[in-house]
């Protein structure tokens, strides 16, 4: 067993995110460093691997996304990541410009059964979006977070601060791993899976993490999105 602190209060300098209270919780990360270490280098290796040979199709989606509205390229997300770190979490832009302006105006059609927001019609969604939402492709840029060191390539997905003001006290566990683009909700039917069950995907991922299941979560995650499920 280990304490974990956490607090809402926003920490300059550290980018913690903490709770008032002490609790005790599971052992936050798996007990196997060397392989984590390893982890973190094929992490690394494999997303520099994948920008350079994705160049020309990310080049493609920026050019889309910038004739459909002239709008920003790039969608910049403030996250919460390993520990309550924040980060800037970045995606090729999927809706219109002012999209969380509008999110308030929405919020009494959320079809989410937790914290999380989520309309499969959601009218803020743009042409190329919706593409790039079906195939997973406006996930791309996270592999620039991946090499800053902020998130995995495999990982539970990185929260907003709003979302994870309302966890219970035993999901907050989740963010004793790096968050990853991809995990076992994503290539589980993400839309139809309810809130409970992603986060229990999520415990199970962390409690049974090995190099071999990030793998495995890989290597089903390209068949999800060639079939652009």
């Amino acid at each position: 067993m280990q304490q974990a602190y956490f607090t809402t209060d926003h920490h300059h300098q550290t980018g913690e995110l903490r709770f008032d209270n002490i609790f005790e919780t599971h052992q936050k990360t798996p007990a196997k460093y060397l392989s984590l270490k390893f982890k973190e280098i094929m992490d690394i290796f494999l997303s520099a691997l994948i920008i350079v040979i994705l160049m020309p199709l990310l080049l493609l989606i920026a050019l889309l996304i910038r004739l459909e509205d002239k709008g920003p390229v790039f969608f910049k997300q403030e996250r919460v990541g390993m520990n309550g770190r924040r980060f800037v979490c970045f995606k090729f832009r999927t809706m219109i410009v002012n999209a969380e302006q509008l999110l308030d105006d929405l919020k009494d059609r959320n079809e989410s059964d937790g914290p999380t927001f989520k309309i499969e019609n959601d009218p803020r969604i743009t042409k190329i979006g919706r593409i790039l939402r079906k195939t997973s492709l406006d996930e791309l840029p996270q592999f620039y977070n991946v090499i800053k060191g902020e998130m995995s390539i495999v990982g539970p997905r990185p929260p907003l601060l709003r979302e994870v003001k309302q966890y219970e006290r035993s999901q907050l566990r989740r963010l004793s791993m790096k968050p990853g683009i991809t995990c076992i909700w994503q290539v589980s039917g993400r839309n139809s899976v309810s809130f409970k069950e992603w986060m229990r995907m999520d415990l199970e991922y962390i409690d049974n993490w090995s190099l071999w299941l990030d793998i495995k979560i890989m290597l089903k995650t390209v068949g999800v999105v060639l079939k652009a499920n």
